[in-house]
């Protein structure tokens, strides 16, 4: 059985009957865990080996393990910075605050990978320009220079974990103040300013091997009518065809309010996947999900299946083990240095929402 384009979520911390008949339906390639779905390093574990034992090849197991407000697992596993610290260091000590993400990475990721997750969607690549409470310290920075080099070093991070690297939101989420969970945004310029600024790390990072993009339900009406997700002009003529993009696109969520622009549940993944997306996501939505897997039991595109065959995770240290290894302790370290620097006068914590309210997290 090969992988197919839907991935799915749970509602709890172990399958169900339910669970498995639907991961086992040919449609479904992946699944993304939460915060519900998780109580302890030990219970994940055992989840993750559930599902990869359901299919071969194995469907793949995804997360936002971004870091600061965007963390699913928690308890048991290091508390890690929001990307704004890294930026905050970067424009002191640029050196520095790269050999710190890249630390930190391998941290996040080693820790996953110990789980059986293959991959976080992470980094963020959006430009953190002050106006989208989406995204605020979720992003390195404002400035394109500093967000590609730490994205870079994120990605290093990882990759040496055995893990791929997912940049998020393509072509920029950053330049609109609306967040896409609960509306869709519209950012009103220009491809070239586009260019010029915002997709210039998606441009670098691509230059260096990015595995997979996830662009954002947001219409530039400059360049496309549709959101970018659903935009063939966005993902086939300017991700894969200006940029040369050969990874793996993954739609944001199709649940989002945001994504209503696509039409039905069926219409807008059918839009989606037209558009260019290889995997779909859908979230906190069961009845939705069914219907999307119904509509796509037929479906298989080759090329997309030998690119998400490559964002399973490589190798993985023993859990016992890991605590041993001095990458582990050298990522722990620039996490306390990290939170030592927020409590002096740099500014380390950017972050603009309000916390207590919803935000687009993914």
């Amino acid at each position: 059985m090969s992988l197919g384009p839907i991935m799915v979520d749970l509602a709890g911390t172990e399958l169900t009957a339910e669970d498995r008949d639907l991961l086992r339906h040919p449609a479904v390639g992946g699944v993304i865990l939460f915060a519900r779905n998780y109580v302890s390093p030990e219970q994940l574990a055992a989840l993750a080996a559930a599902i990869h034992d359901l299919r071969e090849p194995r469907l793949l197991i995804g997360v936002d393990q971004e870091g600061g407000r965007v963390q699913r697992f928690r308890e048991g596993f290091t508390r890690l910075p929001p990307a704004g610290r890294f930026g905050a260091l970067y424009a002191q000590d640029p050196r520095r605050a790269s050999a710190a993400c890249s630390a930190v990475a391998w941290l996040m990721a080693a820790e996953l990978r110990v789980a059986g997750v293959d991959f976080s969607f992470a980094p963020v690549l959006d430009l953190d320009r002050g106006l989208c409470r989406a995204i605020g310290d979720r992003g390195f920075a404002a400035g394109a220079e500093p967000v590609t080099a730490l994205a870079i070093a994120w990605a290093a991070g990882v990759r040496q974990a055995g893990m791929a690297a997912v940049g998020k939101h393509f072509p920029g989420h950053g330049g609109v103040a609306a967040d896409s969970h609960i509306e869709l945004p519209q950012d009103e310029r220009e491809l070239a300013d586009l260019l010029a600024a915002d997709l210039v790390p998606f441009r670098r990072l691509i230059e260096h091997g990015l595995e997979a993009v996830m662009p954002a339900h947001v219409v530039y009406p400059r360049v496309a009518a549709e959101p970018a997700g659903f935009s063939p002009l966005w993902l086939k003529e300017v991700l894969r065809g200006r940029l040369g993009f050969s990874g793996v696109i993954f739609s944001d969520d199709l649940n989002m309010a945001a994504a209503d622009a696509g039409g039905g549940y069926a219409e807008r993944a059918r839009a989606a996947a037209r558009a260019g997306c290889d995997m779909l996501l859908i979230c906190n939505n069961r009845p939705a999900a069914l219907e999307i897997v119904a509509a796509f039991r037929n479906q298989t595109d080759p090329t997309a299946q030998l690119r998400l065959l490559r964002m399973h995770g490589r190798g993985r240290l023993a859990r016992e083990r890991l605590h041993e290894d001095p990458r582990w302790h050298e990522g722990v370290q620039q996490v306390a240095r990290l939170e030592d620097l927020a409590t002096l006068d740099l500014p380390l914590d950017r972050m603009r929402a309000d916390p207590t309210q919803p935000v687009n997290d993914r």
